[in-house]
């Protein structure tokens, strides 16, 4: 089956099937979050992005098999709203940004800082340090062996743009510059892009738009 990325709440989830890694992806709560539940194929150890709302949708996105680890994006509530929950019944460890975790009311168990690596069974992703969104965002990048690289970006990079900095120019600039140097000047045009709300792009579809995000600020 051909993956998409487009899901929508109370709808099921898309699966991206890697060679090493299955993505799951699905829709949850009144403001559309994305969760993202990460198993590797080789050892079946499963890692989910952002627990973010209906902690009955994500427990049984995650099955009987149960989670290692649950990594939070960023601090703000629409994306840790299921954490509690997830993580009494699962006994996941967490990890969030080194910058981000105080305004997590669930204990992080593993800070984060830019270049950090978190594993899921024999597949390693790497951390990058985003801010503008919030003080310690971070995007999780999996470079496929045997493709091209994926990465998770929380609210910091959408199709259309970088996230909401609230009319912040010094935010703005940090966020945008972070994006541009840490994902775009790294990462190939066929890196595949996995927001915290709504559709999936890729880096090729929003490099262009570039300069036009930096003129219009936002």
């Amino acid at each position: 089956m051909t993956y998409s990325g487009a899901v929508k709440v109370g709808g099921p989830a898309d699966v991206h099937e890697l060679p090493d890694l299955m993505i799951s992806k699905v829709a949850v709560g009144s403001m559309n979050n994305n969760a993202y539940l990460l198993r590797c194929r080789a050892t079946g150890e499963q890692l989910l992005i952002d627990a973010a709302a209906e902690p009955h949708t994500l427990l049984s996105l995650i099955g009987d098999d149960g989670i290692a680890s649950v990594v939070t994006t960023h601090r703000h509530g629409d994306h840790w709203g299921a954490l509690a929950e997830v993580v009494e019944a699962t006994g996941a460890r967490t990890y969030a940004g080194a910058h981000d975790a105080e305004g997590i009311p669930v204990a992080t168990d593993v800070l984060v800082a830019d270049g950090d690596t978190v594993t899921v069974g024999r597949v390693t992703l790497t951390a990058r340090h985003l801010v503008g969104h919030t003080p310690g965002s971070i995007a999780l990048i999996y470079d496929d062996p045997h493709g091209h690289a994926h990465v998770f970006t929380g609210d910091c990079l959408f199709p259309g743009g970088v996230g909401n900095t609230w009319g912040d120019p010094k935010a703005f600039e940090q966020l945008i510059d972070d994006v541009q140097h840490k994902l775009f000047e790294q990462l190939s045009d066929e890196t595949w892009v996995y927001p915290g709300h709504g559709n999936d792009t890729t880096l090729g579809a929003e490099r262009p738009h570039l300069a036009e995000w930096r003129e219009r600020g936002w």
